[in-house]
């Protein structure tokens, strides 16, 4: 910890840090206005072209090297050397959980900005591009190179499709207009996802999860007539009353939440399938591995109690599960550099640090063994998700100095 503390004190008092910092703080109108701008640019998840285009240009305008944009549709762009050494990657994600019917404006009213999308993520892509503008127009140098990333595919149905293409994929330069990685680039020593607003939260805990949609099917038929068949209908409903009575641990703790359920044709049909969707989360691998093979079981039985009950000599129904979501689970330990760094840079911006769990670009990171943290791009926010959402720059700046110091002490200023 005393190593950590004093390269924060350092950095504090090196000149271009300094320098860094204040161009973060001059830019602070800057900064929002492009964050507005970045809001009202759609970007659905799996649509994200025309956002991340924008970002291409905002990372070539201030001065990033070998900008581009890679196979799966992240753009990369590139601060300080380029000697193959392991590098810091500082991260936002792209998409929003907005689709591409949803009128994604940005109004402001006083100190409010209002707009889907303007907090999660516009503001992290603004404080992205804020600190990469900071770092390059002071000239800081830093012994490792920093990876500057806006990744697709980070909300819902995205499955986090752009980070795990980012670490997984740093070997595949053949992609058109794909960033060029040395051969045999080294895992990045450090990962910092910029999500949100906030300045308290050090996400060091990745929350993983499962995602199924679970579908019934059986030979259905006329409600009257066929009644004693098989129905997937009552399977669905056998199936939801099981996995809402099943025990789940506290301690990591442990969900399982029906999301979602539909199914059926008409009045007089009994459908020959229905379906439901499952949201399993935990923070620990090992409990949500129990809770799958759990929850398995369940759905199983759920379609043999509905057999069961069904008239002799007709057919059965059959149970089918098809993965649709997962997020790997870990932990970056307290006692590590970069979550250490990070509890540092909030106490010398005069904040307490709350150590927290959550799904983020981050995820993927700590499931490779790769030290991973997500920050809050300061400000506060709130209505996160829904079309009311709204960010207020509350000490917003000083969210972005915060992210500046955590990856300058992680890339190693000189």
């Amino acid at each position: 910890m005393k190593t950590v503390e004093h390269t924060l004190s350092r950095l504090l008092a090196h000149e271009r840090i300094r320098a860094a910092r204040r161009h973060v703080e001059r830019a602070d109108e800057l900064t929002l206005a492009r964050q507005a701008a970045l809001s009202a640019t759609p970007a659905p998840t799996g649509a994200e072209a025309a956002r991340g285009a924008r970002v291409a240009e905002l990372f070539r305008e201030i001065g990033l090297s070998h900008v581009g944009v890679d196979q799966a549709g992240n753009v990369r762009g590139w601060f300080g050397n380029g000697d193959g050494s392991a590098p810091v990657v500082l991260a936002a994600h792209l998409d929003t959980v907005f689709g591409p019917e949803v009128d994604v404006r940005v109004t402001r009213h006083g100190q409010r900005l209002e707009g889907p999308g303007i907090s999660d993520n516009a503001r992290g892509l603004a404080a992205l591009v804020a600190v990469a503008e900071a770092l390059v127009a002071t000239r800081v140098t830093t012994t490792r190179p920093i990876l500057f990333a806006a990744t697709v595919g980070e909300e819902g149905s995205g499955d986090l499709r752009g980070v795990k293409y980012l670490l997984n994929g740093r070997h595949d330069v053949g992609a058109q207009h794909a960033a060029p990685l040395p051969n045999a680039a080294p895992l990045p020593v450090a990962f910092i996802a910029l999500d949100g607003a906030g300045l308290e939260r050090v996400i060091h805990r990745a929350l993983g999860s499962k995602r199924y949609h679970v579908t019934f099917r059986g030979p259905g038929g006329h409600s009257w007539a066929a009644f004693g068949v098989a129905n997937p209908a009552n399977a669905v409903g056998r199936a939801a009353a099981l996995l809402a009575d099943l025990p789940i641990a506290t301690a990591p703790r442990t969900t399982c939440a029906v999301v979602g359920l539909g199914g059926g044709t008409g009045l007089n049909s009994i459908p020959q399938d229905a379906w439901l969707d499952l949201d399993l989360r935990s923070e620990d691998p090992r409990a949500l591995e129990q809770l799958d093979v759990t929850v398995r079981a369940a759905l199983e039985r759920a379609a043999d109690d509905e057999n069961r009950s069904r008239t002799a000599g007709t057919p059965p129904l059959r149970v089918e599960l098809q993965l649709v979501g997962d997020r790997p689970c870990g932990i970056t330990p307290r006692a590590h550099p970069l979550v250490q760094a990070a509890i540092a840079a909030n106490r010398a911006l005069g904040r307490d640090a709350e150590l927290a769990s959550a799904s983020t670009d981050a995820n993927a990171p700590i499931a490779l063994g790769i030290p991973a943290i997500a920050l809050g791009a300061g400000g506060k926010a709130g209505d996160a998700h829904l079309t009311t959402e709204w960010y207020e720059n509350i000490e917003g700046a000083l969210g972005i100095v915060r992210a500046l110091l955590v990856t300058a002490a992680m890339a190693e200023v000189g």
